[in-house]
C-alpha cells in the first residue's frame, strides 16, 4: 500500500499541462486488435489503468510498447480471445475489449469486471446490446463465453446511455456485415473520440456526438496514428483544487467546451476563470460560495466523475450545497474520510448535502475509488498541517505524474510505502 503525504493549508499557484484522457486511452487500446496492421497512439498518459490494458493486449497475443508520450499496437499475431481473470480485475474499463474480440475473432472470453467499488455497476446493457446484434453468451460458473458467427448488424436501444455498451456496440458493428444503429447512445467526448478513431482506422460512423450512432459495417481497418483528446476529470480536479485551496491556477493543453457543467459551478462559487482555445485559467482567493444543488447526469450533464473532487471543494464553502448522484448508486464512500478532516456532510440515500465549515484539520484517511482519493487529497491540501492518504496508488489509475503536477503548485508532498 502506498501513502500520499502533504502538507496543507496553502493556495496552489502553478501551470500544469493536461494529459491524455484516461477515457479516451482505454477503449482506443480496445479498439486496436480490430486491425492487423500497426496503430501509434499519442498523447497517451502514463497511469496504472493503461498498464493494465497494455497486459490484456499482450495476453491475447498483441505486440505493444510506449514510445515516449505514444503506444504502439501492433495486433498482427493477436491469436487469443480469452482474458485472465486477474487482468479483469484490474480495471472496469477491461470489459471494452469484448466488443473488440467479437469484431476481430467473433468469440471473446472473460469474467466480470473489477475496478473502482461504485455500487451496481452491472454489464447487462452490454449483454443485451450485443444479443440485438446476434451474439450469444454461455455462462460456465464466472466465465462468460460469447459468440458472434453471423456478424448481422442491428437496432440497439440502449434504456440507459451507458458508456461502456456504446462503446462494445461500436466496435463489434463497425466489422458487422450490415448497418447498425444504436439509438441512446451515450455522447460523452470519449466515445465521440472512440469514433473518430475508428474511423480514422477506415470505419464508416455517422452521428458522432449525438445519441444516435449509425454504423456501416463491412470495412476492412487499417493502422492510424491518433492523438486522443484531453482529460477532463484530470482538468475538473486541479480546478476544484484550486478552487479550495485558493490561488491561481492555468491549465494548458485542454478544451473549455468539455466540461462546461463544471465550469459554470465553479464561477458560480465565486472563481474567476479566462477560457483561451486550449487553456483554462482560475484564480480563486477566500472562501468559496456554495452552489445551491449540482446534479450529477450523462454527458452534457455534470459529470460523475467530478461529484467527489467537487464535494471535497466545498467542504469550506460559505452556506449549504446538495449533491445528487444519479449516475452510480455507490459513489459516496468518501465522505466517511473527509469527514474525518471535520467537514459537515449528512448523507441521505443518493444525496449529500455539505454545510461549509471555516476550516478543516489534518487527517489520516484513505482513498476509497480513484475519483473518491482526488476528493479526500482536496481536502487534506484545504487542512493545515500534515495529512496523509493511504492507497494512494488508487490515484494512479487516473492522475498521470500526480507528485509532480502536486509539485508544480507548489505543495509539499511525497509518497512512500506502508504495511497494509
Amino acid at each position: 500500500m502506498r501513502t500520499l503525504v502533504v502538507q496543507g493549508g496553502r493556495p496552489l499557484r502553478g501551470e500544469l499541462h493536461i494529459h491524455g484522457a484516461k477515457n479516451s486511452i482505454l477503449p482506443i487500446l480496445s479498439a486496436c486488435i480490430l486491425s492487423s496492421e500497426r496503430n501509434v497512439i499519442t498523447r497517451c498518459p502514463k497511469l496504472s489503468d493503461v498498464t493494465a490494458a497494455m497486459e490484456i493486449l499482450d495476453a491475447i497475443g498483441c505486440r505493444g510498447e510506449r514510445l515516449g508520450e505514444a503506444v504502439v499496437v501492433d495486433a498482427s499475431s493477436a491469436s487469443r480471445w480469452s482474458i485472465p481473470h486477474h487482468l479483469m480485475g484490474k480495471m472496469r474499463a477491461s470489459v471494452t475489449f469484448l466488443g473488440a474480440l467479437l469484431g476481430r475473432f467473433g468469440h471473446g472470453e472473460m469474467t466480470y469486471p473489477g475496478g473502482c467499488t461504485l455500487g451496481k455497476r452491472p454489464i447487462d446493457y452490454h449483454i443485451a446490446a450485443l444479443k440485438t446484434l446476434g451474439v450469444t453468451l454461455e455462462e460456465e460458473g464466472e466465465n462468460l463465453k460469447f459468440a458472434w458467427h453471423h456478424r448481422r448488424g442491428g437496432e440497439v436501444f440502449l434504456p440507459f446511455p451507458s458508456v461502456g455498451a456504446t462503446e462494445n456496440v461500436l466496435m463489434a458493428a463497425v466489422t458487422a456485415n450490415d448497418e447498425t444503429v444504436i439509438r441512446n447512445a451515450a455522447r460523452e467526448p470519449e466515445v465521440a473520440d472512440l469514433c473518430k478513431f475508428l474511423c480514422a482506422m477506415g470505419a464508416e460512423i455517422s452521428g458522432i456526438g449525438t445519441n444516435t450512432l449509425y454504423i456501416r459495417g463491412g470495412k476492412t481497418l487499417h493502422g492510424t496514428t491518433y492523438c486522443v483528446i484531453p482529460d477532463r476529470m484530470e482538468t475538473a480536479t486541479y480546478l476544484a483544487m484550486t478552487a479550495a485551496c485558493g490561488g491561481r491556477i492555468r491549465l494548458r493543453d485542454t478544451d473549455p467546451n468539455l466540461l462546461r457543467p463544471v465550469l459554470d459551478t465553479l464561477r458560480g462559487a465565486g472563481c474567476q476563470i479566462t477560457l483561451g482555445e486550449k487553456e483554462i485559467t482560475l484564480t480563486q482567493s477566500g472562501r468559496l460560495s456554495a452552489p445551491r444543488c449540482i446534479i450529477t447526469a450523462a454527458y452534457p450533464g455534470f459529470p460523475t466523475d467530478a461529484q467527489a473532487p467537487m464535494v471535497a471543494a466545498l467542504l469550506r464553502a460559505q452556506g449549504e450545497c446538495t449533491v445528487e448522484e444519479t449516475v452510480f448508486s455507490q459513489r459516496f464512500d468518501h465522505v466517511t474520510q473527509l469527514r474525518k478532516f471535520g467537514g459537515n456532510i449528512r448523507l441521505e440515500k443518493n444525496s449529500a448535502t455539505i454545510l461549509g465549515v471555516e476550516k478543516l484539520s489534518p487527517a489520516h484517511v484513505r482513498a476509497t475509488d480513484l475519483r473518491g482519493g482526488a476528493g479526500v487529497l482536496i481536502a487534506a491540501l484545504q487542512a493545515m498541517g500534515e495529512s496523509r492518504v493511504d492507497c494512494s496508488e488508487l490515484l494512479a489509475r487516473g492522475y498521470a505524474d500526480l507528485l509532480g503536477q502536486l509539485r508544480r503548485l507548489g505543495v509539499e508532498a511525497y509518497e512512500t510505502l506502508t504495511q497494509e
